[in-house]
């Protein structure tokens, strides 16, 4: 059994529940070392400092750490290689500082005030985290092949010692490694009141690259061709709420049942009394949200891009992967009209969305540890 330092930087969201969810599932011994989530571009330039300077003042012993992406990698090495020469490193890349799109809008997303460009100081952080790592992992395929896909043309902006061939390097030693979830136990539904129809859920970020507009436009053009719909509109908003919301609450004031942040409590209630779940987003490394709702019962319709193919079985792509926004409109009157006669297809995409459970990953992980500590 390894000692396995976990460092998470950013120790908020996703990053904070994937953390804790490895160590609480994990057959290693696993510490976190971290700090409060905020101020990310701070935390990628001087947590490595402060975390460094903690471990060193502590009794730490790790046979292995386990970093994410939101750390300056070869400074926390640097500055603690008088106690960790021989120790193995891996980095676990939940999100990437390179494929992050950006807001025009000044007030919108984590990389507001950006102005739409890229600071390229932080891809850079990240790139040289992973040279320094002894193994790197990715959260979804579709995130590692987009990585190496457009790390070259990044990498060739620089005149001179560009490094691109640093890129195969790492390549080689990155694997694809899902994030564990912690499902919760299924809530009852409450009994729908007659006639019944449908509740449409949206669990994700209130953000620009989660394109809510798309996903209202949608709920329009449905109830201008009669459907009729219950909705949920749950999720965190960071910085200005897009406009896009306020303009919803409006619309469709008669068809809300909940609007607005849900503690956890709240949001496994919400997620039961959900029937379908959608996705509209330009942008989504893996796809926790949409999984919690497969897994409480919601038919989802989502884009056939991103990390989403890998989530749904082959079988169900043509049922529920959508390829325009014409096509999202008519899966949703056919899943709408017959959504309580899909017992099939929910419980076959119930069942798959199980294997997210940190029950059944987590011995993937702990393989990965055990191979990690027989390199140094």
């Amino acid at each position: 059994m390894a000692n396995t330092l976990l460092i998470s930087p950013y120790h908020s969201g996703s990053h904070k529940s994937w953390a804790e969810g490895v160590q609480q599932h994990s057959s290693h011994q696993i510490e976190i070392l971290s700090l409060p989530g905020r101020m990310w571009k701070w935390r990628m330039h001087g947590a490595a400092v402060t975390l460094a300077q903690r471990f060193l003042d502590g009794d730490y012993r790790p046979d292995l750490v386990l970093a994410d992406d939101m750390l300056d990698l070869p400074t926390f090495i640097a500055l603690t290689r008088s106690r960790l020469a021989k120790v193995p490193f891996a980095m676990y890349v939940h999100e990437n500082q390179l494929l992050y799109p950006l807001a025009q809008d000044p007030n919108q997303g984590p990389m507001r005030r950006n102005w739409g460009v890229r600071e390229r100081q932080y891809v850079l952080i990240n790139w040289k985290s992973m040279l320094a790592a002894d193994r790197i992992f990715f959260n979804s395929q579709f995130h590692l092949n987009g990585f190496y896909a457009e790390l070259p043309a990044f990498l060739k902006h620089y005149p001179d010692f560009n490094e691109v061939e640093t890129v195969e390097h790492l390549r080689l030693k990155s694997f694809m490694l899902p994030v564990g979830i912690d499902f919760k136990p299924a809530v009852e539904p409450p009994i729908p009141p007659e006639p019944a129809c449908p509740t449409i859920l949206w669990n994700q970020r209130w953000e620009f690259d989660k394109n809510p507009a798309d996903f209202f436009a949608t709920l329009h053009r449905f109830k201008q061709d009669g459907g009729r719909f219950k909705l949920i509109v749950c999720g965190e908003s960071f910085g200005k709420t897009p406009e896009v919301f306020e303009k919803a609450e409006k619309e469709f004031e008669k068809e809300l049942t909940h609007f607005g942040y849900a503690n956890s409590t709240a949001y496994q209630q919400l997620l039961a009394q959900s029937d379908i779940v959608i996705s509209t987003a330009h942008h989504e490394f893996f796809g926790i949200s949409i999984l919690e709702a497969i897994h409480a019962g919601a038919i989802p319709l989502l884009p056939n891009r991103l990390s989403y193919p890998e989530l749904i079985p082959a079988e169900h792509h043509e049922a529920v992967l959508y390829r325009s926004a014409d096509d999202l409109l008519a899966k949703l009157h056919h899943v709408a009209a017959q959504y309580l006669d899909l017992n099939q297809l929910r419980t076959a995409l119930r069942k798959n969305a199980q294997a997210y459970g940190w029950e059944q990953l987590i011995g993937q992980y702990d393989q990965e540890f055990s191979l990690l500590t027989h390199i140094s």
